[in-house]
């Protein structure tokens, strides 16, 4: 060993006397759930004086630092760097500090600085720091099934994309999100959607015609689907169907039970799709992460298929979400179903002539979902104000006219899952104030045509006297 080694262990070791030795360690913190309380603990170990423990917020990506609580040894006070109506923290022993009901708006990493004296010079302070990472989690505060682009139109005639959103918010981190349908997850097919940006209704979706797949069919279901066909194999004929019993067995066959619907003067009809999908489509997934400047994300799961009416009506889709602040899994359920038994009100009740009448869908016998498209029309003409046809859940008829009396007007209520035609009858009843106005406008008339023929004849005869 040279000398010059042995100087400068010996230097070494003289400035570790003066000095002391200073060590700052923080245990590290499992994730937390939004509402739990946490303790942030500083271990040290020297053998110098204590000067002070001062606990820092790190924040803007560590180029802000905020005091949250200092320890001060030199007149062993603590105190918080905080506004009294956000104090939330407790020194629980000198280094060790407490936050109780935690926020997201506290997730981040922190710093504890320790200083001791030198023992040199006895004035200056000597620190050293240590840090760790608190990682708030927050279960999703919401979650919804919405059915994309819709209300759509009922497509009689060939098949139709259909697709579920699923919107879950609120969550951090972001959840894990899946479909079930009867009770049973669904084998999906991922694929990238297309990146959401300022969202306002997520109308990214999958379209055009998708290929289909085989899985166990629902014998339910395929009952139900077979149960449009009649006994020799072809497609049934389209018939009026009550909303609580469908075709009545006849002798030999099944036969349509033409009916009405309780309400008078309405007429109730529902119409089938006209084609028959024979087997089961793929299901393609999605998923899109929104971030929210609380720190939470929302995700909007899409899941699409090509629809067959007759299997998947009545047919319960779920969407469960999986996430590590949950207990167990959230869920929203909707059960896909055609418009049944529309029930309609007429206002007023009876209508007279020149009064307004609103005709307006009160509801459905069945709960109907997605949502379904209105359109009304009137049987054998065009509506009062000229158009043929108007959408929207109410048919406003203003100052009727008397020549209405006995009109039908039809409200047809559809989605992609079925259609169902409502026909109800317009009886417009005399007005007698209208009546007596115009009696009075007749009678005036009346008199005027007296007195003129009663003038005429005097002209005449004055006439005839004097030739």
């Amino acid at each position: 060993m040279t000398v010059f080694s042995l100087c400068f262990l010996l230097c070494a070791e003289l400035l570790d006397s003066a000095v002391g030795y200073l060590t700052v360690t923080i245990e590290p913190i499992p994730p937390v759930v939004v509402g739990e309380t946490v303790t942030l603990k500083c271990n040290f170990k020297t053998d110098g004086r204590l000067r002070e423990i001062v606990w820092f917020r790190v924040t803007d990506g560590g180029t802000l630092k905020q005091k949250i609580f200092t320890y001060d040894a030199m007149f062993n006070t603590n105190y918080s760097h905080m506004e009294d109506y956000r104090r939330r923290e407790d020194l629980v022993y000198q280094s060790t500090v407490r936050l109780p009901e935690v926020r997201i708006s506290d997730n981040g990493p922190y710093e504890c600085h320790v200083g001791i004296y030198d023992r040199a010079t006895r004035e200056k302070v000597v620190l050293a720091s240590g840090n760790v990472f608190l990682n708030v989690m927050a279960p999703p505060k919401s979650i919804s099934v919405v059915a994309l682009d819709t209300p759509a139109p009922f497509s009689r005639y060939q098949a139709q994309n259909f697709t579920l959103v699923c919107i879950v918010s609120g969550g951090k981190p972001e959840p894990t999100v899946y479909f079930k349908r009867d009770g049973e997850p669904i084998e999906v097919i991922s694929y990238v959607q297309a990146p959401l940006a300022g969202e306002s209704g997520g109308s990214a979706g999958v379209r055009g015609a998708r290929p289909l797949i085989s899985r166990d069919l629902d014998d339910t279901k395929l009952q139900k689907s077979l149960s449009l066909l009649d006994l020799d194999g072809k497609p049934a004929r389209l018939y009026t169907e009550h909303p609580s019993r469908g075709m009545t067995p006849g002798a030999a066959r099944f036969e349509p039970s033409p009916t009405t619907e309780v309400i008078p003067e309405t007429v109730v009809s529902r119409e089938f799709p006209r084609w028959v999908q024979s087997a089961d489509p793929f299901y393609y997934f999605s998923a899109a992460q929104i971030p929210h400047s609380d720190g939470t994300v929302e995700v909007r799961a899409m899941l699409t298929w090509t629809l067959n009416p007759q299997l998947d009506n009545d047919a319960l889709f779920s969407c469960e979400v999986k996430h590590s602040a949950l207990s167990m899994p959230m869920q929203a359920e909707v059960t896909l179903a055609a418009p049944k038994g529309p029930k309609l009100l007429m206002t007023p009740s009876k209508a007279k002539v020149g009064d307004t009448v609103r005709i307006t869908v009160q509801g459905f016998q069945n709960e109907v979902f997605p949502e379904p498209l209105f359109t009304w029309t009137r049987v054998g003409g065009r509506l009062l104000d000229g158009s043929k046809e108007r959408d929207g859940k109410e048919l406003v008829l203003e100052r009727v006219p008397a020549e209405l009396n006995g009109s039908m007007y039809r409200c047809t209520a559809q989605n992609p899952l079925g259609s169902t035609d409502t026909h109800t009858r317009l009886i417009v009843f005399e007005n007698p104030s209208i009546m007596k106005h115009t009696q009075n406008q007749n009678n005036a008339a009346s008199h005027q045509d007296v007195l003129g023929l009663i003038v005429t004849a005097l002209i005449l005869t004055v006439t005839a006297e004097l030739t």
